[in-house]
Parts: C-alpha cells; structure tokens; sequence
C-alpha cells in the first residue's frame, strides 16, 4: 500500500518576548481534521529537523505502519548564527525569553489554529546540540506545559547541570537522550571545540537519578546530522507509541 503522505505549512508568529517575526515550518498529518485531538513536537533548530532530518518523511512512515500516534510537527528556525546562540545558550539571559516564547506565544497560538490534545504528556520539545540545551530547560522551567524531550547532543556545562540538579517539581519528564562516542572534540560556532561526550555522560547520571522516564544511548560517531536523523524514528517510537 502507497504511503499517504501528510502536508506542510508555513506560519508567521510575531514575539513580543524574542523582539522578532519568526516563519514557522508545520507539518500536518495526513487527512487533518479539526475533529479529532493531535500530538504535538516543537523542534528548535526546526530547519534542520525538516531540511537535514527529514522528519516529516519519518512521521508519514510511522503513521503509515501505525508505529505512532499522529502528531503535528512545528519546527521553529533561528535568524542567524550569532542569533542562535543568543536564544538558546543557558549562560545568555535572552533564553529565558526563548523559554516564555515558547511557553506563552508559541504554544498558545498553535493551540489557537491546529487541534492538539492540551496536556504536557502529548507535547514534545526536540533539538539537537544547543538546540536541545534550550529544550531541556524549557522543560525543567514549564514541567505541566512539556513532558516530552528528545535531546540530540544537547550542549551541557555546569549552568545546565545546576538547574537539572535544582529540579524539585513533581512532574516526571520522558526523556530520549543520544550522544555520540566520538563528540569528545567538537568545533563550536564560534571556532573553539569543546568536549561533548563527558558532560552529557555526566548528565545522563543526573537525568537517572530522577524519578524521569529516560532512554539514554551512545551511538559511534560524530556531531552531525547524519547520525541524529537515524534516531529520529526510534526518539519517536519511544516518545509516542501507539
């Protein structure tokens, strides 16, 4: 049987929070209707998750062989380089805006135009590198709005683990979390490298020793993309099984 292939739309979100209009990419599950209650996956970085990730085609596979529930994909792109580490970097001020953009613009206004089931259990937050960073503690900051998280590689340092360690909230995240093996040197935006594979080992240990619901895994290869869109499918699976 053909696979039904679901549609892409594009919406503009004006943020008082970012002081910025931001073009959102949007997938829809085929046969959309108003009349029934959709999943939700917010993707930082979302560019990338529709350009390099290809996540659309993943979610039209696993609808097709009723692997997962239906669910509607946004994925939110940055402006620039530099405008990217000033949104989601946990030692830059501005991602707290970043976190209330998505908690009070964002989600209410997908809310508002789409049918999605309103419950923190049904919503994801993805990202890879820093764009899972900022996911993570949007989370960890609105635990009753976002229960589910796919980190990719997630950017770790002390700030991060500082705030995973102050989480006191009785809401338990569900977590799928993957760092590769030879992200022990990784070349930054900004030209210096860091050590990717010690932090998120470190954070991994914090992450179990929460009452979460955590999938940890350690792939052999490097920061790309061509290794993060292999785990697209299984992230999902875990995350949203039917």
């Amino acid at each position: 049987m053909a696979n039904i292939e679901g549609s892409l739309a594009e919406m503009t979100i004006e943020s008082e929070y970012l002081k910025d209009s931001i073009s959102l990419s949007i997938y829809l599950p085929a046969n959309y209707t108003p009349l029934k209650s959709y999943r939700l996956m917010i993707c930082q970085d979302g560019q990338d998750f529709f350009r390099l990730g290809r996540i659309h085609r993943h979610v039209d596979t696993l609808i097709n062989d009723m692997e997962i529930e239906e669910v509607i994909v946004v994925g939110v792109p940055y402006p620039s380089v530099s405008m990217r580490r000033t949104w989601y970097h946990p030692d830059n001020e501005t991602h707290i805006a970043y976190t209330r953009f998505l908690a009070c613009e964002l989600l209410p206004r997908i809310e508002e135009s789409y049918s999605v089931e309103p419950l923190a259990a049904a919503r994801i937050l993805a990202g890879d590198s820093l764009a899972a960073t900022i996911s993570l503690l949007t989370a960890l900051e609105y635990p009753t709005l976002f229960k589910n998280l796919v980190l990719f590689s997630p950017y770790v340092n002390k700030t991060v683990q500082e705030k995973v360690s102050q989480f006191n909230k009785t809401e338990a995240l569900s977590i799928y979390h993957i760092i590769g093996t030879k992200e022990n040197v990784v070349k930054m935006t900004d030209g210096d490298t860091a050590d990717f594979l010690k932090p998120n080992r470190e954070l991994s240990e914090q992450l179990r020793a929460k009452p979460f619901h955590y999938t940890y895994s350690e792939f052999e290869g490097d920061h790309t993309w061509t290794h993060w869109q292999k785990y697209l499918s299984p992230s999902m699976k875990t995350l949203l099984p039917l």
